[in-house]
């Protein structure tokens, strides 16, 4: 299985609703908090080329973007395929 990053704030109901998700599925990823963190932040928002709200998620090398997307890849059955890769 690719590995998932997922970068978060503490207060974000999108954060948790895509790690609710990912652990629904027994997917490991590893958090990255952002709270508090701007240069943290600053380098999240590099990597997601330009996208600064949170969550950001990346499997593999691969961003794929936020909640919405990785809710999207879920309906369409994308996301068990880019997981496994």
């Amino acid at each position: 299985m690719k590995t998932v990053e997922i970068y978060t704030s503490s207060l974000c109901g999108f954060c948790h609703a895509a790690k609710r998700l990912l652990n629904k599925k027994g997917v490991k990823f590893t958090e990255i908090s952002v709270d508090g963190d701007r240069a943290l932040r600053a380098k999240m928002t590099k990597r997601a080329q330009g996208r600064t709200s949170v969550p950001q998620i990346f499997i593999g090398k691969e961003h794929i973007g936020g909640c919405d997307e990785l809710h999207g890849l879920e309906r369409q059955g994308a996301l068990d395929i880019m997981l496994e890769g």
